[in-house]
């Protein structure tokens, strides 16, 4: 083996290896390790100090393989590189780590570098090393310590532990244990947890593990037992700290977050208390709207029922009617009381004990929040208890409200709200549900005296309308009247159709302004004096004077009143007509042409002026119409829009309908409203002129 050797520092140039002595001293007294392989990769020489790492005799290992001496965990730190130096001819560093007999693991850098022969190619491969353990662990704690103060300052850290990759404490943590009371080794034996709240605490442990397995920053918040038994809001914040890309230990911080988290409570407290009494009076003026807009006792009962379902979830609404007379509540909506049998549904006495009779028997609101609640009222009020428990058992009702409907200190009726599962009624819903009680005892008075007066008009009017129209020879003679919705008071249109004495006839319509019985009375007075005035004085100028003058007599100032008036002959369809503010007849050709008469319009009755009548023919097949503005004008269509749609209408009429003024009428009236909601009454006159017959 060549001497000449080449390594990383410099050398004496006469530096010989095999002198025994420089190699003895190399090899027995270095502290540093060292070893020489041949080509072929087997020991050469080795020192003393690398000999006992390997454990193993230094003769032994010579001339043996690292696979042949030592375990496959030593061989393979020193087979790849002495591969590496004789396959590259290359210096490379490699990191050795061995475990003493005490079982501590130390390192050692180790250089391994080339041993060339006299003609340089490479002989052997030398190796040195040198003992690095204390130097990487005092590197490690360095960046330990760097690491944990980098994770306290990101932290904001009030309270902060420690623990080990896997999450148990290795550092105490005073802060901690002077918060919890918790002792040294109750903390260190994983006892932090046992402080967390009990509802809390398997929530905590999830995040927490999911966290150490996920390698993630554990984020979370929990509420922890103080010493003196109370609990306190704690934010907490852990982040691994990392080596290597490996996890080495948890470093967290906890934050005591208790007055933050009381002053959001308090504030989302007050929050949903005033967003809940804004709603309440939001549902409350909604109701009063509807009930104000209610005109009939079953808008209002409807009104009822949807206020019950959405503003109180009630899964039953009733409204029950007081009369005094036979001492008993008449349920509007049977539909609203529980079907349980032997249980009175439309007529219940005042002497049976119910939510609703003693809401009115004692002018106070009954709220029963449970069944029990409800069956200790009712024995209380006189109910056999056998009755009471017989209708406990057979209801699906857990819970009920009754209100009395008061009016002036009068009692009305009753409201009546179940529910299918017990419920709360807290003292605001209280107030909220007898201000609801108020006003729908409002509304049921005046909706009572709606429908007593729209009896009263309604009869009224028709007892006014002639019922049937006179039969002329050479003329035809129709009508139709369609009164507004059941839920719209009675107004004062009119129509009248009568012979004079020279045998034209008169046929007029008229609309008195207003609603209710002063409208209905206010047509009667026109249409009588309309009638006396056309027998002595027929021609339409002068009955419209006339009436102008009855008006100024008879009526308030206020009130408006129009009519359209025309005498025709029979036969020949001649006539004069006159207009008081209403809107033109509509003319039907017999080819089914229609057109709006385009005589002077005239003002209503009343109004100062000189009354001019003007010629209007009704041609033989043709039929002139008559009609109250409800059938040309409502809220969503204006009066000229539905008088160019009133002959756009009568334009489409067929054939068959345009001969017949019955059929003219009907299909009129359908076309015209179909659509809109009826406002008003509507009142439509056709006279129709037929054509000679043969032989005529």
């Amino acid at each position: 083996m060549s001497t000449d050797t080449s390594v990383p520092r410099p050398r004496e140039p006469d530096v010989d290896l095999s002198d025994s002595a420089l190699v003895r001293g190399l090899l027995s007294e270095a502290p540093h390790v060292f070893a020489v392989f041949g080509a072929d990769g087997r020991f050469a020489r080795v020192n003393s100090a690398l000999a006992g790492l390997l454990g193993a005799p230094a003769e032994e290992l010579r001339g043996r393989a690292p696979a042949e001496a030592l375990g496959a965990d030593l061989a393979g730190q020193f087979d790849a590189p002495v591969r590496e130096v004789l396959e590259r001819d290359t210096e490379t560093h490699a990191c050795l780590r061995f475990r003493s007999s005490s079982g501590e693991e130390r390192q050692w850098a180790a250089t391994w570098f080339p041993l060339r022969g006299a003609g340089g190619e490479v002989a052997a491969v030398a190796m040195t090393g040198v003992d690095i353990t204390d130097r990487q662990r005092a590197a490690e704690e360095l960046r330990r310590n760097e690491g944990r103060y980098r994770s306290l300052v990101e932290s904001n850290a009030q309270v902060v532990w420690i623990t080990d990759a896997r999450g148990r404490v290795i550092v105490d943590s005073p802060q901690w244990r002077a918060i919890t009371g918790q002792s040294e080794e109750e903390y260190f034996s994983g006892g932090w947890l046992d402080a967390v709240h009990p509802d809390d605490r398997e929530r905590t442990e999830q995040a927490w593990r999911a966290a150490l397995e996920g390698s993630t920053v554990f984020d979370a918040g929990y509420r922890v037992r103080t010493r003196a038994s109370g609990y306190r809001h704690f934010d907490v914040r852990a982040v691994p700290i990392t080596e290597n890309d490996e996890i080495t230990e948890w470093v967290g911080a906890n934050t005591d977050v208790t007055a933050q988290r009381e002053a959001e409570e308090m504030r989302a407290r007050l929050t949903d208390q005033l967003s809940a009494a804004a709603l309440r009076t939001a549902r409350l003026q909604g109701a009063t709207s509807m009930l104000a807009e209610a005109l009939t006792v079953e808008q209002v009962v409807q009104v009822i029922i949807d206020v019950g379902r959405s503003a109180l979830a009630a899964d039953r609404s009733a409204v029950a009617l007081l009369d005094p007379d036979l001492g008993t509540l008449r349920v509007i909506n049977n539909a609203g009381m529980p079907d349980v049998p032997g249980m009175p549904r439309e007529e219940i006495p005042l002497t049976h004990s119910s939510v609703m009779t003693m809401a009115v028997n004692s002018r106070r609101p009954v709220f029963a929040e449970t069944p029990q609640i409800l069956r200790s009222q009712l024995v209380e009020a006189g109910a056999e208890t056998e009755e009471v428990d017989n209708f406990l058992r057979l209801t699906d009702e857990q819970a009920w409200v009754g209100l009395p409907l008061l009016a002036a200190g009068r009692a009305l009726g009753a409201l009546r709200f179940s529910f299918t599962r017990p419920r709360k009624i807290s003292q605001e819903d209280g107030v909220f549900l007898e201000a609801l009680a108020g006003q729908c005892a409002l509304a049921v008075e005046r909706a009572t005296l709606f429908e007593r007066e729209h009896r009263t008009a309604e009869t009224l009017q028709r007892s006014l309308l002639p019922d049937r129209m006179p039969v002329v020879p050479g003329l035809v003679l129709a009508q139709r009247f369609r009164s507004g919705s059941r839920h719209v008071q009675v107004g004062g249109d009119w129509y009248d159709a009568f012979v004079l004495q020279d045998q034209r006839v008169a046929a007029v319509v008229g609309d008195v302004m207003g609603k209710g019985v002063k409208a209905a009375a206010g047509m009667g007075r026109i249409r009588n004096a309309m009638r006396a005035l056309a027998l002595t004085n027929p021609p339409p100028a002068a009955v419209l004077t006339g009436l102008d003058r009855v008006f100024d007599a008879t009526e308030d100032e206020e009130q408006v009143t129009s009519l359209a008036y025309m005498v025709v002959e029979p036969g020949t369809g001649e006539g004069m007509l006159a207009l008081a503010g209403h809107p033109p007849p509509l003319l039907v050709s017999a080819t089914g042409e229609a057109t709006l008469c385009d005589g002077e319009p005239g003002t209503p009755l009343g109004w100062p002026t000189t009354r001019r009548q003007f010629r209007f023919c009704v041609p033989p097949g043709s039929t002139a119409v008559l009609y109250s503005d409800g059938l040309v004008e409502n809220r969503k269509r204006g009066l000229h829009a539905g008088l160019d749609e009133l002959v756009s209408v009568a334009t489409d009429a067929p054939p068959e309908v345009v001969s017949s003024p019955h059929m003219l009428l009907d299909f009129l009236v359908d076309r015209m409203l179909s659509g809109y909601e009826q406002d008003d009454d509507v009142t439509v006159l056709a006279v129709h002129v037929p054509f000679p017959a043969k032989g005529d």
